[in-house]
Order: C-alpha cells, then sequence, then structure tokens
C-alpha cells in the first residue's frame, strides 16, 4: 500500500471516528476497517426476491399512532448523510407512536426514534434494499426503538434493539402531496448540520403505502456505521409515489463537501439467513392450521 493512500485511509477514519462517513466504494471499504460489525454475517441491506422468500400468515403489523398527529415539537435536519426527523426528547413516551405484531416476538413492542431517506443521483437507483431486481430511486426507513431499552444508544447493545420499516418510493409526474410537509422546509436544512423545527404536522400513516398487509421481514442490521447486528427489517414491497420535481429537491442537500446523493450502501451477502413475507390465503391457512402463524416457531436462519 502506497503512503498516499495509507493517508487517505487514515483520514477516512479519523472522519469516521467524528461521526462522518461516506458512501463511495473507498469509503465503505473504510468502514470496515474501522467497526468490525460492519464485516459481520447479518448485514443490511439486501436483495429480496419473492419467489426465494417463505411465505407464511403471520400476524398483522399493529401500527398505534400512525393515523395521528405526530406530536412535536419535531426537527428536521442535515446530519451531512441523511436527512433525518427526530422527536424531541421532551416528547414523552405514551405520546410516541409505536409497533407491535407481524414477524416480532409477542410482548415486545417498539416505539418510534427518528426516520430518514436514502436516495440516488438517478433515477435508477438510491434505494438501499433492492426488491426482484428493482432498486427504487428513494427509500426511508422509519427508525423503531425496543420500549424496554431507555434509548437508542442502549438499544444498538441488544439482538432485539430495534425495528426499521423500509418504504420504497416510486417516481410519478405529480406531487405527492403527504410529502409537503417534509419538502417545504428542506430549503432551510440544506447545508450540513442545519436543523430546523417543521412548521406543518405529520402523520405518519400518509408516509406508508396504502397496503401494509404484505411485507417482507428478516434479520439484519443497521446500514450505516458502526453497522450494529440489532435490526429486525420490516420491508413494504408496494411503493409510495413521489414526484421528479419533489425528489430533484433532495438532491440539493449538501454533504458539507458535495451534494448529498447516492447515499445507500452496498448489498450485503443474505447468507443462511432466512426472508418471510407475510401472505394471506387458503393454501397458508391450510398448511398451518391455524388463522395466523404463531412467531414463537420461527428461525431467522438455514440449518
Amino acid at each position: 500500500m502506497s503512503s498516499i493512500t495509507q493517508i487517505i485511509n487514515l483520514l477516512g477514519i479519523i472522519s469516521l471516528v467524528n461521526g462522518h462517513f461516506g458512501y463511495n466504494r473507498r469509503d465503505q471499504h473504510i468502514w470496515i476497517q474501522k467497526f468490525k460489525s460492519c464485516a459481520g454475517k447479518l448485514q443490511s441491506p439486501i436483495s429480496i426476491s419473492s419467489f426465494k422468500s417463505i411465505a407464511l400468515p403471520l400476524p398483522a403489523l399493529e401500527l398505534i399512532g400512525y393515523h395521528d398527529i405526530l406530536t412535536g415539537p419535531l426537527y428536521l435536519k442535515n446530519n451531512g448523510h441523511s436527512v433525518v426527523i427526530n422527536i424531541n426528547n421532551n416528547v414523552t413516551s405514551t405520546r410516541l407512536p409505536y409497533i407491535f405484531g407481524g414477524s416480532l416476538k409477542i410482548n415486545k413492542t417498539y416505539e418510534m426514534d427518528h426516520l430518514h431517506f436514502h436516495w440516488g443521483a438517478k433515477n435508477n437507483r438510491g434505494s438501499e434494499h433492492i426488491i426482484n431486481g428493482v432498486r427504487y430511486p428513494m427509500e426511508m426507513h422509519i427508525v423503531h426503538r425496543n420500549k424496554i431499552y431507555s434509548n437508542l444508544s442502549n438499544a444498538l447493545n441488544h439482538e432485539d434493539g430495534l425495528v426499521v420499516l423500509g418504504i420504497f418510493f416510486q417516481l410519478q409526474e405529480e406531487d405527492n402531496r403527504s410529502l409537503y410537509p417534509i419538502l417545504n422546509n428542506l430549503l432551510g436544512v440544506q447545508w450540513l448540520n442545519k436543523e430546523k423545527e417543521l412548521d406543518t404536522p405529520i402523520v405518519l400513516a400518509s408516509l406508508l403505502p396504502h397496503n401494509t398487509d404484505v411485507f417482507y421481514t428478516y434479520k439484519g442490521s443497521l446500514t450505516t456505521p458502526p453497522c450494529n447486528e440489532v435490526v429486525t427489517w420490516i420491508i413494504f414491497p408496494t411503493p409510495i409515489p413521489i414526484s421528479y420535481s419533489q425528489l430533484n429537491k433532495f438532491r440539493l442537500i449538501s454533504s458539507g463537501e458535495d451534494v448529498l446523493v447516492d447515499n445507500y450502501r452496498k448489498l450485503q451477502n443474505i447468507g443462511l439467513r432466512k426472508v418471510y413475507v407475510r401472505k394471506l390465503n387458503s393454501f397458508l391457512f391450510a398448511k398451518y392450521n391455524t388463522t395466523t402463524y404463531n412467531v414463537t416457531n420461527l428461525t431467522w436462519f438455514w440449518r
């Protein structure tokens, strides 16, 4: 390795230590050097195939508080690698949206922590997960923390710490009006570390696809350093719309060095992991002889 390459790698590692990281191939290689978990066997994102997924009549995913106005104050922030909506720490847990059911163990409840986006410089890329060979131009992650852990940092130390909902965006000509509360404030966070209080309320259900009955689920990780393998992923295959002009507003965001685009991680090896898909039909009901599958019998790995 040349001295110049060593210096470049060292600068990249220093940047990671300071909380900044990049998404080009060299930068993602540096993730692995600094954070051992990034080289783990349960890494995300992955390519999902409906033909290779295991169909089960899983329970419905219950989304509590998703149809209510998200209580504030809410803050939109440019952290240099995404645009994030954080919930003010003063909001009491009794007012936070939460989820349970689906592939999650009985009596496990997960509260919303934040949401963020990944998008591409071109319309043929941007999402982190790929489904049936399709990469969408943007993907949103709604991050939830296991209620038994006091905060996100604590949850990152436990294998059942997080559940992340993955939502794809599909381009169309007309604006998606449900995105106005976010897009109308993007200009206020164009520059690195800028933060702005949202001036319009948000209803989380308006950011979800109409069909949440079908979803894919697997065990994985954070898609950014430190890549902790503590995430149960729930991916909705039905995308929500976004217009060309709306997506282009995300492409004006600054990373502090350049425009912030292509902020998605390369695909990871699925290895021995199973991917499940929730489907409800008479064949599955007959096969499992139950209305919904008992998730206590769920195994996440091929043996």
